[in-house]
């Protein structure tokens, strides 16, 4: 029976270093997950950032339009796309990305533009 007794704490020792080898093989997994999603998340905020900024820019493009409809030329360089749609109606896109498009309409007598739809066009 004492002669037993080493091979059974042997093996009891192997069969906890085998439980602790796992353990510590499941935390390096659950170490690189995190890290995983860390990096993802990381990701996700930066393009929602540069999307809205964006988003902003192309929504700054159809303002400046927009103000300036009565008397286009004042634009030197527009960002927009400006054609009209009859009847005092007047279609603006943006040049920029995301692709907005407003449809507005001019009073001829007192120059001031109305919204009267709003969409983002999609490619």
């Amino acid at each position: 029976m004492s002669a037993h007794l080493p091979l059974a704490i042997y093996g009891e020792s192997i069969v906890i270093i085998a439980w602790v080898l796992s353990l510590l093989t499941l935390l390096s997994m659950l170490v690189m997950q995190l890290e995983r999603l860390a990096a993802l998340e990381v990701m996700s905020v930066n393009t929602y950032t540069q999307s809205q900024k964006e988003f902003i820019a192309a929504e700054q493009s159809l303002i400046e339009c927009e103000q300036h409809l009565s008397n286009i030329t004042v634009l030197e360089n527009p960002t927009c796309h400006i054609q009209s749609a009859g009847k005092n109606l007047w279609l603006i896109s943006s040049k920029l990305k995301p692709r907005l498009e407003v449809l507005l309409f001019l009073d001829e007598k007192t120059h001031i533009t109305t919204r009267l739809n709003w969409r983002q066009k999609f490619e």
